[in-house]
């Protein structure tokens, strides 16, 4: 019995290493891409990590002339700011419909159709950059960049990131846009 209990721990722990190592560039090392000219900038909805200063510096930098806010919170006060700020680009705010990446994807897809875009550039953090990439591009199927945040993250959050992205990934397989 004793060897058996210990036989079924190692097991779980080996299978917890194996899935760690084989979701590491998944997660930990996403596909990054460098900016580029584009029509839009899309900022996922998320913790304020940072996403809408980069999301706002791309656009004054040049790379986009508008700026897309996912805003999926009750009330924010810094997405209040954000959204009414006086900028010299277009800043669109919108709830995405469900609150979640699908629909941010969907969101892109409606507004792209109808204005002829082509790129868009896309912020979010390092652990939901292939997930994103993947559900965005069930929903739009034109140039999408993806930059990082790149917010420091704890090791729970991280462990707490592989869980979560993972069940993410699972739904997105099973759902179209």
């Amino acid at each position: 019995m004793r060897g058996r209990k210990y036989a079924v721990t190692l097991l779980g722990a080996v299978a917890a290493v194996v899935v760690t190592i084989g979701l590491w560039p998944v997660y930990v090392r996403p596909l990054v891409d460098r900016p580029g000219p584009a029509d839009a900038i899309l900022v996922l909805g998320g913790a304020h990590d940072g996403r809408e200063q980069l999301g706002l510096r791309l656009a004054r930098d040049g790379y986009a002339p508008r700026v897309l806010f996912s805003d999926p919170y009750e009330y924010s006060a810094r997405m209040n700011r954000i959204c009414h700020g006086g900028y010299s680009f277009e800043v669109i705010c919108f709830d995405p419909s469900p609150r979640t990446t699908r629909g941010e994807g969907r969101e892109l897809a409606r507004r792209a159709e109808a204005q002829n875009w082509r790129r868009v550039i896309v912020v979010t953090f390092t652990p939901h950059i292939s997930r994103a990439r993947y559900i965005l591009g069930k929903c739009w199927s034109g140039e999408i960049l993806f930059v990082d945040a790149a917010p420091a993250l704890s090791v729970g959050r991280w462990a707490y990131d592989f869980v979560y992205q993972s069940a993410g990934y699972a739904k997105a397989f099973v759902e179209d846009c």
